[in-house]
């Protein structure tokens, strides 16, 4: 029995072994954090793609943070892409983006190498990926200085995200602070984009959209108990729905921060429903 066992535990982990490349950089010479993984279904052909962001307040995390998210999407007929970039406090935020842009750019022509269609890539990311995932989807810039465009992206999921409106968070926070008379954050948000009143507005994805800029439909995914994210989420969704872009808008309950990304891809998740119904939306067009 313990033979069957070993022997079914080889197999499984070079199925998946053989579905995987690692670590493929998307900058010539560039960081050691400046690369990306891909997961993709055996014989793989113009299939969608999921181009997937870490989060970890943008000074921390790791691609492979992904749990079950590529075997689940693989098994809808997807090839999954999961991109680290540089870090806080190495680089700037700006550069920080224009790295995941940059993986972005890679991933437009190069996936059709491994079966994926550049011109159906859904972004999503989890907390700081969130916000980095909102601000390319709405913020063409950083996909134009790639030569790429929003008309490749079909749809967007930030997860659990606090910052679409920075300024708004900024406020937030510290006023609770003052408050209960606790003193400021060192290296706060404030800090983290960059201190001008002017930057934090330009990462702020809700000041740049607009009808007619082809920003693709979001599902925004947030804890229903965090007053934070949800009202971060409504804010997001707002602005959205104003500019007559489609949105949906799902607050989990008995859930976290962090396993609400985790549970992503398992069996009777109530985010992954929703998810699975945003994915049948955007794949119809």
């Amino acid at each position: 029995m313990k033979s069957i066992l070993l022997v079914s535990l080889v197999l499984c982990t070079t199925a998946v072994a053989q579905n995987m490349k690692s670590n493929i950089s998307y900058v010539e010479s560039g960081h050691e954090r400046q690369v990306l993984d891909i997961y993709a279904p055996p014989n793989a052909k113009n299939l969608p793609v999921v181009f997937w962001i870490h989060g970890g307040g943008w000074e921390h995390g790791d691609k492979t943070q992904v749990k079950t998210k590529p075997q689940w999407f693989m098994d809808k007929g997807f090839v999954f892409v999961s991109t680290n970039y540089r870090l806080l406090p190495t680089v700037d935020m700006g550069t920080l983006i224009r790295d995941v842009a940059k993986a972005f750019a890679w991933t437009q022509q190069h996936i059709a190498e491994y079966g994926g269609d550049p011109k159906r890539v859904l972004v999503g990311g989890h907390s700081a990926g969130a916000q980095l995932a909102a601000i390319i989807c709405t913020d063409e810039s950083y996909l134009k200085d790639n030569g790429n465009a929003l008309e490749t992206v079909i749809g967007c999921v930030p997860v659990d995200g606090d910052t679409y409106d920075i300024p708004a968070i900024i406020e937030t926070a510290e006023t609770r602070l003052r408050a209960h008379q606790f003193p400021p954050r060192v290296n706060g948000h404030r800090e983290k984009f960059g201190i001008t009143p002017e930057k934090h507005k330009d990462f702020s994805a809700v000041y740049h959209i607009e009808k007619g800029k082809s920003i693709p439909p979001f599902l925004i995914l947030h804890i229903a108990s965090s007053p934070d994210t949800s009202a971060q989420a409504k804010r997001l969704g707002n602005v959205l729905q104003e500019a007559g872009i489609p949105v949906t808008i799902f607050g989990a309950k008995d859930s976290g921060h962090v396993k609400l990304n985790d549970d992503l891809g398992l069996p009777d998740d109530p985010a992954t429903k929703a998810l699975t119904e945003f994915l049948a939306k955007v794949l119809k067009k």
